[in-house]
């Protein structure tokens, strides 16, 4: 095991590293931008260093800067957490160059499920189903004609990044045109690169990810699926595990597709393997994530299994601690994003001192951030301000846990959407399981009927 490694990261995904890293006696250097200098990440590492000011492109996106204040603390090992530089093969090609391991694949993997046209052709070769579309990147004649072939809607897509940019739904082809400036340019300025490819759009359809763990030794596992379909806007907001929507025979193809996806790509460490669902059960590769995910406690709380450990083991070159065999899923879980943002006036971001928290507790509660009274968000980052997780023996008792968590959670300074969460978890169609990745979209009425039957005078 290494004795010291850096967190290239900050907020509540840093804080739950030093954790982690703090049960394996492992020292931790945090790094910090000048408007983080008062984290909670920073007053619990070990050491840490700054990095730069406040905006990210000049401090947590620095790979020179992270690298050197890696070097200067006599860190073996950088764990990037999520976003910034945790799926950039550069940065982890920089890091095995200075001698300095990364906490993740191997930048030729990375590189490879990063260009998410690659990855699509990489696990249609070991009989893992893909989205029809084109297998190259494509100009907006091609894009044109391939959509009269296929027939519409269709979804532009980048070539390579995440986090719902880059992408665009065309339902017309008189729409074909200006989508596709718009998501170019969007890629482009998000990742560097504005190559875009086209798939046919599915409607109706779930967003199902699947947990994998490998080791350098070979040996790959799963730990189950986890269900992402309540999205705004492409942005996960309420993930579960299990699924609602699978059988145990769909459940079991889909976590073996995972695996067999992340053999063919030689993969290492954790990462998450992305499927649409389809109404008729039919299931399709959509990306894999090459990192640990933001919901990665829910799967934590049903297997009993501490990833981020798993990662540090494994990048210290261990096996895994668990065989396919060894892996138990008990019982079922959910999590909230909490994030700081007002969804009376459209989800708009908010920041300031927190001048309370009152966090909920009780059997089968969790919350993980790095918020504390007195602390000050600032505007420069994402909004995430915590994850509530609840864990029970079925669904129901998790629907009921949860609101009873959200009702307690009070986080005040700063706008939330805690309550919007609540009323999200009392419509029928969230209380069923049955609700698509277009449902939060599509039905802001109904959720406001929602917000007025119990009675919230501020969505009036």
């Amino acid at each position: 095991m290494f004795d010291k490694i850096l967190i290239a990261n900050r907020g509540e995904i840093a804080v739950r590293i030093i954790r982690a890293c703090r049960e394996l006696n492992v020292q931790t250097v945090a790094v910090y931008s000048e408007a983080d200098s008062e984290g909670l990440h920073v007053g619990l590492a070990d050491s840490a260093i700054c990095v730069g000011p406040a905006l990210s492109s000049e401090s947590y996106l620095n790979m020179h800067n992270v690298l050197n204040a890696a070097l200067l603390s006599g860190a073996q090992a950088i764990h990037p957490g999520v976003g910034f530089l945790a799926e950039n093969a550069q940065f982890a090609q920089m890091c095995a160059e200075c001698g300095i391991k990364f906490i993740g694949p191997s930048a030729t993997t990375i590189a490879l499920l990063g260009d998410k046209i690659k990855a699509k052709e990489t696990v249609r070769e070991c009989g893992v189903p893909v989205i029809p579309g084109t297998e190259n990147s494509i100009d907006v004649v091609k894009a044109e004609a391939f959509a009269r072939e296929i027939g519409y809607p269709v979804m532009l897509k980048a070539a390579v990044g995440g986090g719902g940019r880059g992408i665009r739904k065309v339902r017309r082809e008189e729409d074909m045109f200006g989508a596709y400036a718009q998501a170019q340019r969007e890629a482009q300025s998000a990742f560097g690169d504005g190559r875009l490819y086209i798939e046919k759009l599915l409607t109706g359809i779930r967003h199902i990810e699947v947990q994998i763990l490998a080791d350098e030794q070979g040996n790959v596992i799963h730990l189950g699926e986890r269900d992402c379909s309540l999205q705004r806007r492409n942005q996960k907001i309420i993930e579960e595990t299990p699924s609602p929507a699978l059988s145990p025979a769909l459940r079991e193809e889909i976590c073996r597709m995972a695996v067999k996806a992340a053999q063919a790509a030689g993969y290492t460490n954790a990462g998450t393997v992305e499927f649409l669902l389809d109404r008729d059960g039919k299931y399709y590769f959509m990306e894999m994530n090459t990192r640990i995910q933001v919901e990665h406690p829910i799967t934590e709380m049903v297997t009993g299994m501490d990833l981020v450990k798993e990662q540090l083991r494994v990048a210290a070159g261990d096996s895994l601690s668990r065989t396919q065999e060894d892996v138990r899923f008990c019982g079922v879980s959910m999590e909230c994003r909490i994030n700081a943002e007002n969804p009376e006036q459209g989800f708009r971001p908010s920041c300031g001192r927190i001048v309370s928290v009152h966090l909920p507790g009780g059997p089968g509660v969790r919350f993980d951030s790095s918020i504390y009274t007195g602390y000050t968000m600032p505007p420069f980052y994402d909004s995430l301000l915590g994850k509530l997780i609840v864990h029970m023996p079925t669904r129901e008792e998790a629907l009921n846990k949860m609101r009873a968590a959200l009702q307690e959670l009070t986080i005040e300074g700063v706008d939330t959407n805690i309550w919007y969460q609540q009323c999200l978890l009392a419509v029928p169609e969230v209380r069923h399981g049955v609700a698509d990745t277009s449902f939060i979209d599509s039905t802001q009425e109904l959720l406001a009927q929602e917000m007025s039957k119990i009675g919230n005078s501020r969505f009036g």
